[in-house]
């Protein structure tokens, strides 16, 4: 059975082309763009990884990651954080909030996948 991943993304482009990454590797994906509906879908959808972009309108993707691990549903799911806001202390901050793994946008096919493989059990 294919490892779900739910990619929590406001771009346009990078949601589609992190799901198309993730569904050409086997994954089953959800894309959503609006993170108001992101901890909702993560409940419906049940995925195995959450990847969050960091700056969303409306509500911080960094809200999300405290929110979804203090969420008993959520709180086992790993999160991959994957943003352009990468300021010094940044990285530490995101973590300490519950993000497994980190990514500074521009990214990488490579590292993108490498970062996805290391946070999804066998």
């Amino acid at each position: 059975m294919a490892k779900r991943i739910m990619v929590v993304e406001d771009n346009d482009l990078n949601r589609k082309l992190f799901c198309d990454v993730l569904g050409a590797n086997g994954f089953e994906t959800l894309g959503i763009a609006d993170g108001n509906l992101a901890l909702d879908g993560a409940r419906q959808f049940a995925p195995d990884l959450i990847i969050m972009d960091i700056q969303l309108p409306g509500v911080s993707g960094f809200d999300l990651i405290t929110q979804a691990k203090a969420d008993v549903e959520l709180a086992a799911i790993p999160i991959l954080a994957v943003t352009a806001y990468a300021g010094k202390g940044d990285e530490e901050k995101i973590r300490d909030a519950g993000a497994a793994g980190y990514l500074s946008k521009p990214v990488s096919i490579m590292p993108f996948m490498n970062a996805v493989k290391a946070l999804l059990p066998d």
